[in-house]
């Protein structure tokens, strides 16, 4: 007989026969069999079984359950050993999270970011800092949480075990991903952040300030990003605000200099009295009406005299609210930049999308908000937030004769220098179907590194940019389907469909929580009405309707490995696979489209935006089936639909594969190709790849090039081991060269913030040919 046990930590205890007929009887009384006595002589059986295989010597914990489970189900209590399994299971799991999650806790705590993946497994966050270490401590608490405790096991087992990856997983029962804020709707009235209510904006640097504090409160409401779609529209009427404010001033001014109106005042007050009676107010396009307005309201002034007014009004204010955008346009990027969201941890991951208002007021927008951007930061910086994205339209900004081509020009000048703008083409057959010309809520608008939403199965005629955004997001793991299926391409479509099967499950339980909060759980993005038909509801009142215009989307990643994996050759080796790629995401985006029919939600084909999780899949895979190559023999699989980074082409070839993928996966997309050397040098060809991008059909896309700053002397351009300007050496310095780089679709200032995978992602990009 024995008389001791060994726990799972290595200690060994006295042995107990009550602790396992209590542990019997539990799943017995589960089963209703309400019998002490059973129990007891259940487990005395247990233990002559445990001493006979034993023979004196102490099993261990594990052991000694096994045993249970054999004898109850050879005395015929099959269902009691299901129950007394799950039992385990479930001690099991409560033991796995405590100590799963407190070897987590100490890398958090007593690792350095430089030195822990977990800490950078998003490079906006700074996870040294007191705060990002918060962050991350309810951030890994919550992940643990929901896949204990919220997911079905099966969702949870295809998560941990790398075959999906469910996004955001910390903020899974809290909120949704991203919202396109549409600024004119939420300036109209005013609005409160809680601490108080801001009215409406009266001057361009009102309007910009009030955007800044907008999307920092959307912010804390979403775990994603916010973008504005409309940001040239929505900042025009400030402008036309502080002109008309300039103008007044400067036209009593000029009364009182040609006309000996000593009452500046009354003057103004006399041009306030004619807007109120109906009149035509004076604007940057000057309507010509005005002028008759004018002489009728100061009858006793010689009309010549009143033309020099005017004159001298508009031109002193056309150049006084010129420069009064610049600062506020200059005040913007700075504020972006530097203020933070989320206790203090993270900067608004933000976006702006303009570039089709034609108004002399949008026009001045732009051109501020880009001449801001190309000045930097204080130092020359290259600034991170917001992200612009530039919308390109024939007839609109495309072609030299279209009233916006220097606007378009100006972007790229701006871009070939510090890497925003990004481009996104209303052209693009997928965008273009949407477009009303006078309506700027259907012009296509993306969201940070790629998010797309603007097509809408729940309500098709609100298929409309403003208001909406992403609920959630869950990824495929690609290349594993294309590893497992051995060359089978029969058995990789019935895996994929399987898995898309699970998603699409996971994502409608994800919407049902998501569902079950009210408006007052978003003080801001519902409270405000910054979601669309929000404004119609109260405190108390459900999302869940709402939210159906939101978007429901399953995401990929590693195409190129799965294509290598399953015909030895990736999409930019072979046509073979080329054209397999498009079949493969082209069945998926047919699957979402079915799944939309189905459930009249708005199911869609994310191309994933892959940071932490390229090396997170890689690296589960290369544990389980080891180093494959072209498939798992590097630190990261590629990003979605992309060519693989390393690969050697020109950049006009790969835009042209992967411009197709781009009409496919309608929940979002964008394309890169890699420039060398000093691209603000070379515009024309610059231009040239992003004509090259609408001419082939891509949706969104952007140019890659090095933007290097020395913050001792403010030196912006490329730096190899010395400064161009002062001859500085970073080798012979603490202080580092600052090496700006785009990292999934948004900008980082240090390559210490790459995790390792983003780390050697960066280090194996190729340049591409022009």
């Amino acid at each position: 007989m024995f008389h001791e046990i060994i726990k799972r930590d290595g200690r060994t205890v006295p042995y107990d026969i009550e602790k396992i007929a209590n542990a019997i009887y539990k799943a017995m009384l589960s089963c209703g069999r309400d019998d002490a006595a059973e129990s007891r002589r259940v487990a005395q059986l247990v233990e002559d079984k445990l001493a006979e295989q034993f023979q004196g010597a102490a099993p261990g914990v594990e052991q000694v359950q096994d045993m249970v489970e054999t004898v109850l189900m050879e005395n015929g209590y099959a269902i009691v050993s299901k129950k007394y399994i799950l039992y385990r299971a479930q001690r099991s799991r409560v033991r796995e999270m405590n100590t799963d999650l407190m070897r987590i806790y100490d890398e958090i705590t007593f690792t350095d970011a430089k030195e822990s993946d977990i800490k950078r497994d998003n490079a906006n966050i700074d996870g040294d800092t007191a705060m990002g270490t918060m962050l991350k401590y309810g951030s890994e608490g919550a992940k643990d949480y929901y896949q204990k405790f919220v997911l079905s096991p099966e969702q949870s087992k295809a998560h941990r075990e790398g075959d999906i990856h469910i996004h955001d997983l910390d903020f899974y029962t809290l909120t949704t991903t991203c919202c396109q804020i549409d600024l004119l709707k939420l300036f109209r009235n005013g609005f409160s952040t809680g601490h108080g209510h801001l009215r409406a904006p009266n001057d361009i640097q009102s309007y910009a300030a009030l955007a800044c504090i907008a999307i920092q409160s959307n912010q804390n409401d979403q775990h994603g990003g916010q973008s504005v779609p409309n940001f040239d529209y929505s900042m025009a009427p400030g402008v036309a605000k502080t002109f008309k404010k300039q103008y007044y001033r400067n036209f009593a001014k000029a009364m009182a200099l040609l006309a000996g109106a000593e009452d500046l005042q009354a003057t103004i007050e006399a041009l306030k009295n004619m807007e109120e009676a109906g009149g035509v107010v004076p604007s940057l396009a000057m309507d010509p009406a005005f002028a008759g307005q004018l002489a009728q309201a100061f009858p006793e002034t010689q009309p010549e005299i009143l033309e020099k007014a005017q004159k001298f009004a508009y031109e002193n204010s056309v150049e006084e609210t010129d420069r009064s955008t610049y600062q506020a346009m200059e005040a913007l990027v700075h504020n972006l930049n530097t203020m933070h969201s989320r206790a203090g941890a993270q900067t608004p991951f933000s976006s702006i999308n303009y570039g089709t208002d034609v108004s002399p007021e949008g026009r001045m927008v732009m051109r501020n908000i880009l001449k801001a951007t190309d000045a930097g930061l204080g130092n020359g910086e290259t600034p991170i937030f917001p992200i612009h994205i530039f919308k390109v339209k024939e007839g609109v900004n495309y072609n030299p004769e279209d009233p916006n081509y220097d606007l378009f020009r100006l972007a790229c000048k701006v871009s070939a220098k510090r890497l925003f703008p990004n481009f996104s083409f209303i052209d693009a057959p997928f965008n273009l179907q949407y477009y009303k010309p006078g309506h700027p809520e259907t012009e296509i608008a993306y969201m940070g590194c790629r998010t797309r939403v603007i097509g809408n199965v729940y309500d098709p005629d609100r298929e409309i940019t403003y208001g909406r955004g992403n609920l959630s997001f869950t990824s495929i793991n690609l290349p594993r389907i294309a590893i497992k299926s051995q060359g089978n391409i029969e058995v990789f479509f019935e895996e994929l469909e399987r898995k898309m099967d699970l998603v699409s499950k996971q994502l409608l339980d994800r919407y049902e929580i998501q569902a079950s909060k009210r408006v007052k759980n978003y003080p801001f993005l519902m409270g405000q009405g910054v979601w669309i038909d929000s404004d119609k509801l109260s405190p108390e009142d459900s999302v869940g309707e709402v939210l159906k215009h939101g978007t429901l989307s399953i995401g990929f990643i590693g195409l190129a490995e799965a294509l290598v994996a399953l015909t030895g050759s990736h999409h930019g080796q072979s046509i073979e696979s080329r054209n397999l790629g498009l079949d493969i995401i082209g069945f998926m985006r047919e699957y979402m489209d079915k799944k939309s029919s189905q459930t009249g939600m708005n199911f869609s084909l994310l191309a994933t935006p892959a940071e932490g999780l390229s090396g997170r899949f890689v690296r589960m895979d290369q544990k389980k089936f080891g180093k494959i190559p072209g498939v798992t023999d590097r630190e990261y699989y590629t990003n979605s639909f992309h060519v693989p980074v390393y690969f050697p082409i020109s950049a006009y070839e790969k835009i042209q594969i992967e411009a197709p993928y781009h009409a496919l996966t309608n929940a979002g997309h964008i394309s890169y190709v890699e420039l060398d050397g000093d691209t603000a040098n070379n515009v024309e060809a610059f231009e040239s790849i992003i004509r090259c991008m609408k001419e082939s059909g891509v949706g969104y896309g952007s140019v890659n090039h090095p933007v290097d700053i020395d913050p001792v002397c403010g030196y912006t351009g490329i730096i190899g081991e010395e400064c161009p300007r002062c001859g500085r050496r970073e080798a012979d310095s603490d202080i580092k060269f600052d090496r700006i780089r785009r990292i999934t679709g948004y900008l980082v200032g240090t390559l210490d913030r790459f995790n390792n995978a983003k780390r050697a992602e960066e280090h194996d990009r190729v340049k591409h040919s022009v």
